[in-house]
């Protein structure tokens, strides 16, 4: 028994141990989801706005511009003085960016045009 044990595990491939991830830079790795499944609550879970931040490191300016463009989960008030976003929505966002990201559709800035600067006009390297 313990032989046909051992040939069986000889001839199958190297299957990393239950319970553990994928190595980074791996193809199991890059398919794992930014967020783990789990069993949906009774409710849905509303974040307020410093753990939004912990999941998603953008500054007020830029998420409140997102929300203007549509482009980023809207916030509700829970209360007059209290503002949550929908955990949901804001896990779908993300796995919708990382997605986007990681197949080329984005599109990435290539930074400031510096030629349209006011101050410290950039020289013209062709003209000396």
């Amino acid at each position: 028994m313990q032989n046909r044990m051992q040939h069986a595990t000889e001839n199958s491939a190297p299957t990393p141990p239950r319970g553990h991830a994928p190595h980074p830079g791996t193809d199991g790795y890059e398919n794992l989801p930014q967020f783990p499944a789990r069993f949906p609550l009774p409710f849905r879970r509303t974040i307020r706005r410093q753990e939004l931040h912990q999941i998603v490191p953008l500054a007020e300016t830029t998420i409140y511009e997102l929300e203007q463009r549509g482009e980023f989960p809207r916030r509700f008030n829970l209360t007059a003085r209290c503002v949550v976003w929908d955990l949901e929505e804001v896990e779908a966002w993300v796995e919708t960016r990382k997605r986007t990201s990681r197949s080329g559709e984005s599109n990435k800035s290539s930074g400031p045009d510096v030629r349209q600067r006011k101050r410290r006009p950039v020289r013209d390297v062709a003209a000396r």
